[in-house]
């Protein structure tokens, strides 16, 4: 039986980068990784935070600047990432943006749509794209997609960012069977309303509405979504691929 322990071990010597990283779930992805074993790099439009966070915890985590909507800039990212660790071993699809919160479908603009799409979805095509021959080398290469069981759901006024990560899901299966005979898995995790900078917005019905609807009947904290990443970004998860794992204490229940 696989332990904490066991996948701390497994995650010892691993190299990951975490795009999105500067803050919210992607700070929290890097420390947890930090405290695992593992050297970490985090990408983020957020230069002056990604570059504190790195001096502030050490010489295993490093910043790298990266544009999820520039396709040119996460390559020369993700490549950058690869050349500070050595070679990856595995690659957390964190960043995106949520500027769709609170519009209905009618409110959205054309604008707003194509950048949601063109981070969230675009943005971790080619970010997995870059990293395929770096985490192929690798030999035990690992991808963890951030998903949202806002997709699983259909929360209300959210659509353009609904709508990415539903393609987020789908990408995750299909990017599993062509990756899989490199040696690459690819699973996504799901979370539900966590406690995080990014979520500060989000009205307090919405809070209520999540917690009323939780059979863990609790607020989601980081901490909840890290460990779940962790085991998918291990050695413990190389027959665990194309999967949507939703970390949301029961609120909705694949």
């Amino acid at each position: 039986m696989t332990t904490s322990a066991d996948i701390e071990i497994l995650l010892t010597g691993r190299r990951v980068l975490v795009t999105g990283g500067a803050r919210g779930l992607g700070e929290a992805f890097a420390r947890a990784l930090l405290a695992a074993g593992a050297t970490v790099v985090i990408s983020d439009v957020l230069h002056e935070r990604g570059a504190a966070l790195a001096a502030q915890l050490g010489d295993k985590l490093h910043y790298v600047p990266m544009d999820l909507s520039d396709p040119q800039a996460i390559t020369e990212g993700v490549n950058a990432a690869a050349n500070l660790l050595g070679g990856l071993d595995g690659l957390i699809n964190n960043g995106a943006v949520t500027n769709s919160g609170g519009k209905s479908m009618s409110d959205l603009s054309v604008d707003t749509w194509d950048h949601v799409m063109n981070v969230n979805v675009r943005g971790t095509w080619l970010a997995t794209v870059a990293a395929q021959p770096h985490l192929a080398a690798s030999g035990s290469g690992r991808v963890v997609n951030l998903a949202s069981d806002t997709a699983l759901w259909g929360a209300p006024n959210l659509m353009a960012y609904v709508a990415s990560k539903g393609a987020v899901m789908a990408m995750t299966r299909s990017m599993a069977r062509e990756l899989g005979p490199l040696g690459i898995t690819v699973n996504a995790v799901a979370p539900g309303l966590t406690l995080v900078e990014a979520t500060e917005y989000v009205p307090q019905a919405r809070h209520d509405h999540y917690r009323n609807g939780r059979a863990i009947a609790r607020p989601q904290m980081p901490e909840d979504v890290t460990a779940a990443a962790l085991f998918l970004l291990s050695r413990a998860s190389g027959y665990v691929t194309g999967q949507v794992l939703p970390v949301n204490g029961g609120f909705v229940m694949n």
